[in-house]
């Protein structure tokens, strides 16, 4: 397994769509393991195949305290959508930034398994709120797009001046 590179907003390729998978292979299982394992060291509990810049409809998500519950989701789909809460939501895509955003209550959700098998379920409480942030970065769209355009930018523009500061400083002069 490996760890792969969360890419971080503003970073353009967060807003690709996600494409159907259609085959289930080794290199999916593969593609969801190495996923599971950066979003355990991360940390987080959920992670999409779009943050590590594959395109696949994929993500994994594990909301128990353990971390021994994974749940890998093909294709996912949400069927329905009941009530509504707001709850605080980060990202690990948007580092260090938490946010209340208003999302369904319960679901019920339609996705395949990593053999291609169909399965569909309900989820409420957080798996709900987790299982809907994460099909939201399979079309391209991130948590903050639930915010006002000036939070955003303001976000936008704290993230980019870290990156700055994390740079390293240029050794010598350029010739």
């Amino acid at each position: 397994m490996a760890i792969l590179n969360i890419l971080h907003f503003p970073d353009p390729r967060l807003r690709n769509k996600a494409q159907v998978v259609k085959s289930f292979d080794d290199n999916l299982r593969k593609l969801a393991a190495d996923m599971l394992e950066t979003m355990y060291q991360a940390p987080g509990v959920g992670l999409a195949s779009t943050q590590v810049n594959d395109l696949r409809r994929l993500v994994v998500i594990d909301v128990s305290e353990s971390h021994d519950d994974p749940l890998c989701l093909v294709n996912p789909e949400i069927l329905e959508k009941h009530g509504e809460h707001k709850m605080e939501e980060g990202c690990l895509s948007v580092p260090g930034v938490y946010e209340p955003v208003t999302r369904a209550t319960d679901i019920k959700v339609r996705a395949q398994n990593l053999e291609g098998e169909t399965i569909e379920f309900e989820a409420d409480d957080l798996l709900a709120v987790c299982i809907q942030h994460e099909l939201d970065h399979l079309d391209g769209k991130l948590f903050i797009d639930n915010l006002s355009n000036l939070k955003r930018q303001r976000i936008r523009k704290k993230l980019e001046k870290e990156e700055r500061q994390a740079q390293p400083e240029p050794i010598g002069q350029a010739l």
